[in-house]
């Protein structure tokens, strides 16, 4: 793997990429939910910059999305000219093991709810966020959203990516039934600063700088990792990802879904080690090969992004990490704090 982003193809790209405009936001509502969280908190500040028309961010205090009844007032309070659905309820490896039955429930019941009372109050536009779990476990590489259903999704994270699944089939049968325009965008992972970094529900770039960080400060010799090492993941900056939703927002109106990512993979290994350099652990880790890799591979073809919405992701992977932990340094995390 090359850590550099795609370069552009020179005056000949037949689709150039595109930049947000503010017209088109600063006459339109938007509901965000999962609006405080990781990638939501990223979409509404990119909406605040842009001058949308007014952003409802539904605080879980006030709004718990999984009840018919809190759904219903949202959708009376915000009056969303369009709904960016975000909220979910997500983990690494470990949760997902754990908490199977939950995953499939709570993000289920959230989306399913949300899209009936979009359609019911006549919203303009309905952007599902699904998630590259839900493609099959042996999807050739890189995943093309050709290949969505030719198999079930890897094992550990099933329940979550089935149920993420199972909104894409409810918005197309919406538009095909009641003119609902829903679209669905399957970005690959993510990272970045205000990532989740709790060591029992993060992914595994947030768990590993808090342990190569945890490891750094304490003196550590060695660190041990879950799995081989060899799976290899596709990453994707989260602003990058904020970027791309709200470019579909604007220009995709179409059933299919689309993917969003960089188009490169990289292994763990490599990750943990780029990790370890831009930290300063001199140590050596010790892959645990007993634990799941997860699916063996994952890498998209984001070629459909570029063509239909002009999305193509900017940051690179080493950059990107970089800027996360300094995040977290300057966020309390690895100073002991």
């Amino acid at each position: 793997m090359t850590d550099a982003v795609p370069a552009a193809h020179g005056a000949a790209e037949p689709h150039p990429e595109r930049e947000l405009s503010p017209a088109f936001w600063s006459t339109r509502r938007v509901l965000v939910t999962g609006g405080g969280g990781f990638l939501g908190s990223h979409v509404v500040d990119r909406l605040r910059a842009l001058g949308a028309g007014e952003v409802f961010v539904p605080r879980r205090d006030r709004f718990d999305l999984i009840e018919h009844a809190d759904v219903r007032r949202v959708m009376e309070e915000s009056r969303p000219d369009l709904v960016l659905h975000l909220a979910a309820e997500v983990g690494g490896i470990g949760a997902n093991r754990a908490h199977p039955g939950r995953f499939f429930y709570s993000n289920i019941m959230m989306g399913v709810q949300l899209i009936e009372e979009a359609r019911l109050r006549g919203v303009e536009k309905f952007v599902q966020v699904g998630t590259v779990c839900a493609y099959p476990k042996y999807t050739p590489v890189p995943f093309r959203e050709e290949d969505f259903w030719i198999g079930y999704p890897e094992e550990t994270n099933a329940p979550y990516g089935i149920a993420k699944k199972a909104l894409h089939v409810q918005l197309q049968a919406y538009r095909q039934e009641y003119g609902l325009n829903g679209i669905y965008l399957l970005p690959t992972n993510l990272y970045g600063p205000r990532d989740n970094f709790d060591p029992e529900s993060s992914h595994v770039i947030p768990a590993l700088i808090r342990r190569v960080l945890q490891a750094r400060r304490e003196g550590a010799g060695e660190l041990g990792i879950w799995g081989t090492g060899q799976a290899s993941r596709e990453f994707l900056y989260v602003d990058d990802c904020a970027r791309a939703l709200l470019l579909a927002a604007e220009h995709y109106d179409e059933p299919e879904p689309v993917n969003v990512g960089m188009g490169r993979e990289i292994r763990i290994a490599e990750v943990a080690a780029l990790i370890a350099e831009l930290a300063g652990f001199e140590g050596r880790f010790v892959y645990d090969a007993t634990q799941p890799d997860g699916q063996p591979r994952r890498c998209l073809d984001t070629t459909r992004a570029l063509a239909l919405f002009g999305f193509r992701a900017h940051v690179a992977v080493r950059e990107g990490l970089a800027r996360t932990i300094e995040w977290y340094r300057a966020n309390g995390g690895g100073t002991g704090e």
